[in-house]
């Protein structure tokens, strides 16, 4: 399985002093970037030529998770820009395998994302057009939610349908994820953590991810807590 990594959402972040908040998390594998319309969620954030400037100050890569309708013309765009990953959702492409296509061919890693009520196994064939797929571990649309343990077996089926193939595909889960939870999903098969509030509610956000990255480390190599 691949190593553990931490992205922290920006969501999280104070909007006012985005590039301060930016450099107190340099030590994060990717920056979650999520963008909103109001129609795919019930909440308006970001958008192109915002994530363009973040992008310009960031530094680590972006990883935009499009939380928006009609991704299939929506989403290259993202990719046009020099984003290193863009995740569109599944419930949102009419083409997902055309649109997983077009983001690789405009140089971004291509990421499909599910909500939780949103089963698994209709998308498995698409393993060999994606770098990543994201199983939400909570309604998406607001920061500050509760994780949903009854998407972990969904977690364990995509995890072996992916060791399964052979393929070098991501598996990243997003929403409340703590130190405790990311031991749950760490071991149910998860490698890519999205974590908001339990990176910026921390004093230090730098220190947080360290401490997240050696908890799901210890997961993923099949070792408990530390004592």
């Amino acid at each position: 399985m691949s190593q553990c990594c931490i992205n922290p959402s920006i969501l999280s972040a104070d909007f006012v002093n985005l590039e301060a908040e930016l450099k107190r998390i340099s030590n994060a594998d990717a920056v979650h970037v999520d963008v909103m319309d109001n129609h795919f969620v019930p909440n308006l954030i970001l958008g192109l030529p915002v994530v363009q400037r973040i992008q310009a100050v960031s530094p680590v890569p972006l990883d935009a998770h499009l939380m928006i309708s009609d991704a299939d013309r929506w989403a290259p765009a993202y990719a046009e820009a020099g984003v290193a990953s863009v995740t569109f959702h599944a419930e949102a492409a009419i083409a997902p395998v055309k649109l997983a296509r077009e983001l690789r061919a405009r140089g971004a890693k291509a990421g499909m994302a599910l909500r939780p009520a949103t089963a698994v196994e209709p998308y498995l064939d698409m393993l060999p057009e994606l770098d990543m797929l994201l199983i939400m571990t909570v309604e998406p649309g607001f920061g500050g939610q509760s994780f949903l343990d009854i998407t972990l077996p969904k977690i364990r089926r995509a995890r072996a349908a992916i060791e399964g193939s052979g393929l070098k595909v991501a598996l990243q889960v997003d929403g409340g994820i703590t130190e405790d939870t990311i031991l749950r999903a760490a071991e149910a098969g998860a490698n890519v953590f999205v974590a908001g509030s339990a990176v910026y509610g921390h004093d230090d956000p730098a220190q947080a991810i360290d401490r997240l990255r050696a908890a799901g480390t210890r997961a993923l190599a099949g070792g408990g807590p530390a004592a």
